[in-house]
Parts: C-alpha cells; sequence; structure tokens
C-alpha cells in the first residue's frame, strides 16, 4: 500500500485534533455551524497536505546529504 497516502491520513486525524483547540466562536458568525465545520475540514486537509509534503522533502533531502 502507498506509504505517502497513509501519512497524508494520519496529518489529517492530527490536524482535525489541533484545530479542534482553536476556538472559532469568536471569529466566526453566531449560527453559522457548517460552515465552520467546512473551515476546520479545509483547514485541516490544506495543514496535512503541507505537512506531508514538508515530511517528505526533510526525508529526501536529509538522504542527499
Amino acid at each position: 500500500m502507498n506509504y505517502k497516502l497513509i501519512i497524508y491520513f494520519v496529518n489529517i486525524m492530527l490536524c482535525i485534533f489541533a484545530l479542534s483547540g482553536i476556538n472559532f466562536e469568536k471569529i466566526i458568525k453566531k449560527n453559522k455551524v457548517w460552515e465552520t465545520r467546512v473551515l476546520v475540514m479545509v483547514l485541516s486537509f490544506v495543514l496535512a497536505y503541507l505537512l506531508t509534503n514538508f515530511i517528505f522533502d526533510f526525508l529526501e533531502c536529509s538522504t542527499i546529504v
């Protein structure tokens, strides 16, 4: 199985967990529950993508040295 996909999945779960600690109620308008959930999902996917690419680039650079 493709190990990069596994790392993406783990990073998505990690980012969702990390973003759950942020209080979005002060930023988002009242009664906008679905919009807040979509925002958290999009942010978690973006952060997971960046984190996964950072990990793979770091591992690639460390094998060069």
